[in-house]
């Protein structure tokens, strides 16, 4: 009997699926501005930029649906934010065609980086501690933006606040679910729903030729590649073996790969494994049985895919949510991964510093050589555990 076919509905709860809710959320509120902003710098039509978002979309749908499935692992895979991010410099005064095939080469160095297994080996000479603390560094930066919101939100965020904890003191699985709808309730009541500027227009998909250059491959293929390995898929490894899902990683790497190669010609410059939309998925507020959490991933694919066939209007839609509202949800959600992450991290007395420089490295944010602040955690806990690992340990 496969995987898939032993699936119970019963896995389903309502934590799981708030969880999944939260977590495609989260994903499309934190950065979907980035891709529209390099869309309209780079002069496309709103037709190209809606497919764009169809294209990732779909593949996000897919791939989680597809993976969590089939591995009964909460799995769940995003659009490249560093990628978008990138673009916005990159993608003006390059050629759309060009661009589009420097998106397809990025993919395929990923689905090769997949399939040579060397990936694999490099998240395993990864230490739980790194991992776990790189998890809690990675989480903190999200979560902690709720107390800046507070300064500006104050009466929406406290009353959250206090939900959260009588949530969690008289309905620990449920405090999530009533912190979104007091949140929502609370928001409506003051206002602060915008819906006027929504309406509902099913999305094309806009097929583009690729083209090929070296001046493309170079600014954008190449950076586009490390930023997505080095911010993203490193991460979404280290989220999914913090919460104790040891999967391999060479077929995720690989699967998300030749997605985004297909779906490249569309729009697509690349759909990675997540971590911080991840993190909601993978930690206890999804459910209290790590058995049952690969149903909040499927709630999430699900919800990639209508927002998928929603792209031409999903950008009014998101729009409609204050921002405080999304920013604390997403907190509320995060706060028992990032605990658990931080117990991991500190567990290993010998492995105690190098996991701390780890988190601080992660949490500030940094941005060195144009790769983000995960990398440089990763690279400089490895270090100090190095350096300040007794010999005859660094020797075994």
């Amino acid at each position: 009997m496969t995987a898939a076919s032993s699936i119970k509905l019963s896995d389903l709860s309502v934590s799981t699926a708030v969880a999944g809710l939260i977590a495609m959320l989260t994903g499309y509120t934190s950065s979907l501005v980035l891709m529209i902003q390099a869309g309209q710098a780079a002069h496309l039509s709103d037709a190209q930029i809606a497919s764009w978002i169809w294209a990732l979309s779909v593949g996000m749908g897919v791939t989680t649906l597809g993976l969590s499935l089939a591995m009964r692992v909460p799995v769940v895979v995003a659009w490249s934010t560093p990628g978008a991010a990138l673009l916005i410099a990159s993608l003006p005064g390059v050629p759309y065609p060009e661009a589009i095939g420097a998106f397809l080469m990025a993919a395929l160095l990923m689905t090769a980086a997949g399939l040579t297994g060397w990936f694999d080996r490099l998240m395993k000479a990864l230490p739980a501690s790194i991992a776990s603390a790189l998890l809690a560094g990675i989480l903190f930066r999200i979560s902690v933006d709720v107390f800046i919101q507070a300064q500006h939100q104050t009466v929406l965020l406290l009353v959250m606040f206090a939900a959260y904890l009588l949530g969690r003191r008289l309905w620990p699985r449920y405090a999530v679910p009533v912190v979104l709808a007091i949140g929502v309730a609370l928001a409506g009541a003051l206002g602060q729903l915008h819906f006027e500027q929504f309406h509902f227009a099913a999305a094309l998909p806009v097929w583009t030729t690729p083209a090929f250059s070296l001046s493309a491959f170079i600014s954008i293929a190449v950076p586009l590649f490390i930023v997505a390995l080095a911010s993203q898929n490193i991460p979404g490894l280290a989220v999914l073996r913090a919460d104790g899902y040891h999967v391999p990683a060479s077929p995720l790497i690989t699967v998300t790969g030749v997605a985004s190669a297909i779906l490249a010609p569309f729009g697509s410059h690349g759909i990675n494994l997540a971590a911080i939309t991840a993190a909601i998925c993978t930690g206890p507020q999804a459910d209290a049985d790590p058995r049952r959490r690969y149903m909040a991933a499927v709630v999430c694919g699900i919800g990639y895919l209508v927002m998928g066939v929603m792209a031409a209007s999903i950008a009014a839609l998101f729009a409609a949510f204050p921002k405080a509202l999304v920013v604390g949800v997403a907190a509320f959600a995060l706060l028992g991964s990032i605990a658990n992450g931080l117990t991991v991290a500190m567990q290993t007395p010998a492995e105690r510093e190098s996991a701390l420089l780890t988190f601080m490295i992660t949490a500030s944010g940094m941005t060195l050589a144009g790769v983000g602040s995960a990398f440089w955690g990763v690279v400089g806990g490895m270090l100090a555990l190095l350096i300040l690992k007794p010999r005859e340990q660094r020797a075994s």
